[in-house]
């Protein structure tokens, strides 16, 4: 080996090897809901973690009833924008227009809360769905307010009771739907819900992260 081979040889072995960026949020394969909350809206949906296809992971059971789980957890999307999850619903809902009040009901909706200023009326949400009825791709305000938009990952029941993986660059879909640039994640929240509809139904996720 000549002396210039071998003192890159030198320098390349003491340089750091680069890794990629990883943010566990909801580590539901190991069993830990650690930082986890609930808040309930009407009726109290059942969320505890079992056994599903040989891996530990969060289900939700709801019947006429809306609540969900959040993690306050800070995310810089100039570091890890993307999200990474899966899940799987047992059914769909047979919601009359889910883009209404009365039909704003999903079998899995995994959301991103950011705030837009230092006040709470300035707290939006972007939540990805399982939609009923609309289109892959399509999005839409939440009935209920204007600072929360819906979009749509999976639709109707076509793959219901097959687990789906989900990548999604939030920092892009936020620049899409809300039409802003945000670089900060302040939570991330679950919910399965069918006090609208008054049906029932029962979700599966897996591990939550982001990435870069």
């Amino acid at each position: 080996m000549s002396f210039r081979a071998y003192l890159l040889f030198f320098l390349l072995s003491f340089m750091p090897l680069t890794q990629a960026e990883t943010i566990i949020v909801g580590d539901f394969s190991n069993s830990d809901l650690t930082g986890w909350g609930e808040q309930i809206f009407e009726g109290q949906t059942t969320y505890q973690l079992e056994l599903v296809d040989d891996l530990s992971v969060l289900s939700a059971s709801s019947s006429k009833s809306a609540s969900g789980l959040f993690r306050e957890i800070d995310i810089d999307l100039n570091k890890t924008p993307i999200i990474h999850w899966s899940w799987k619903v047992r059914n769909t809902l047979a919601s009359a227009n889910e883009r209404a009040k009365a039909g704003d009901d999903f079998s899995a909706r995994v959301y991103v809360v950011f705030s837009t200023g230092p006040f709470f009326w300035q707290t939006k949400t972007l939540s990805y769905v399982w939609a009923n009825q609309s289109a892959i791709g399509e999005h839409w305000p939440n009935p209920y307010t204007a600072n929360a938009q819906i979009l749509a990952l999976q639709s109707t029941e076509a793959q219901a009771n097959r687990w789906r993986s989900e990548s999604r660059n939030v920092r892009q879909d936020i620049q899409r739907v809300f039409g802003i640039t945000i670089t900060t994640i302040e939570a991330v929240a679950i919910m399965t819900d069918t006090d609208q509809t008054g049906a029932a139904t029962q979700a599966w996720y897996g591990d939550i992260w982001f990435s870069d």
